[in-house]
């Protein structure tokens, strides 16, 4: 079968790997989709994605994957149904990917989800060594569902884990850096959840109709006027909440001049710069800054259910998202456009055409 691999130069590029082992407490998927994520996909490619060293390795993680096989000792799932976040992790990945180190590698034509309840069963479930929490978000995707678009739903379900570990609450005012995919997700999500005012700003103009259009109360064009003075102006006292959904550090000392006292500076993005030299000489005396850049897996499993109602009943539509679908064989394309800085909101690889 065919996936996506990093060289050891950090170059993208479609390879061949053996089609999956089955084993009895997993299933293998055929997959559907896969969302390009900007947070992580192009910092692994680059080599500056924290923690993830071990070159070449096979990418993506935001895929929804079709049973097409069932170990004998799986509980959960059945042939046809459809899987999110079809991956499975172990100290033997070199082995099973043929001397690819593992970068969840969701991208390949064909994965793995592996049952935790059928692991428990046998005594290697939660809280056992080497249990990965990730098995949890391995949930069924609705059928009556795009599972191409649908993949934005992952996103979806990271941003509410995150909005909640924030601590987010009806009423509480937040100021958004960012209106790519994620941000836009922050903006419905927070209407959706009774936030207000939402507050968006980004440096680029096209973005306002797609931060309105998710609900922002307001637009501030980062690149023709001061973000401090215009939030000010709308909030005199400081927000509740200042979220960084791009990943540059620098935005944590512009959100200490418009939160309020005791307010929260929430750091989503992911930068590849591990450090930054804060001034918090224009800070309230009460503030308190989170990093929640990779969700807990068993928080994002919390929220599956709560997206996929939203989803259903057409409160938040995936199609809203999405700018670009990619077939498979033009994948590397996706990336082209981000080192490019193409503007686009999610793009996602389709294997179904």
């Amino acid at each position: 079968m065919k996936s996506i691999a990093v060289t050891k130069d950090h170059r993208a590029e479609i390879v061949e790997v053996p089609y999956p082992k089955l084993l009895d407490d997993c299933v293998i998927t055929k997959t559907l989709s896969c969302g390009v994520c900007n947070g992580t996909d192009m910092k692994i490619i680059h080599g500056t994605f924290k923690g993830m060293h071990n070159y070449p390795l096979l990418l993506g993680h935001e895929a929804i994957g079709e049973v097409v096989e069932v170990g004998k000792n799986v509980k959960q799932w059945k042939i046809g149904d459809r899987i999110t976040l079809p991956y499975i992790e172990g100290k033997d990945d070199q082995d099973r990917y043929a001397g690819y180190h593992n970068g969840w590698c969701a991208y390949s034509e064909y994965t793995m989800a592996r049952d935790w309840m059928a692991m428990a069963e046998a005594g290697s479930g939660p809280g056992t060594p080497g249990f990965w929490d990730g098995y949890y978000t391995q949930k069924v995707f609705p059928r009556d569902l795009d599972p191409v678009t649908g993949s934005m739903c992952l996103t979806f379900r990271e941003v509410l884990a995150a909005i909640r570990g924030f601590g987010f609450t009806s009423g509480d005012s937040v100021v958004i850096f960012g209106a790519g995919p994620v941000g836009l997700t922050y903006t419905k999500m927070c209407k959706l959840l009774g936030l207000g005012p939402v507050i968006v700003t980004d440096i680029a103009a096209e973005k306002e109709h797609e931060a309105e259009k998710q609900g922002a109360d307001y637009f501030i064009n980062g690149s023709k006027t001061d973000v401090v003075n215009e939030v000010r102006k709308i909030l005199p006292d400081g927000a509740d909440h200042v979220v960084d959904a791009v990943g540059v550090n620098a935005i944590i000392n512009t959100a200490m001049e418009i939160i309020k006292d005791d307010g929260q500076i929430c750091v989503y993005g992911i930068s590849p710069n591990l450090g930054t030299d804060l001034d918090w000489s224009k800070a309230p005396y009460n503030w308190s800054l989170k990093f929640s850049q990779f969700p807990l897996k068993k928080a994002e499993a919390d929220a599956h259910d709560q997206v996929m109602n939203w989803v259903q009943l057409g409160a938040i539509d995936p199609e809203d998202f999405v700018s670009h679908i990619i077939p498979f064989k033009n994948a590397l394309d996706a990336f082209d456009m981000l080192e490019r800085r193409v503007p686009c909101k999610k793009i996602v690889i389709d294997y179904t055409s």
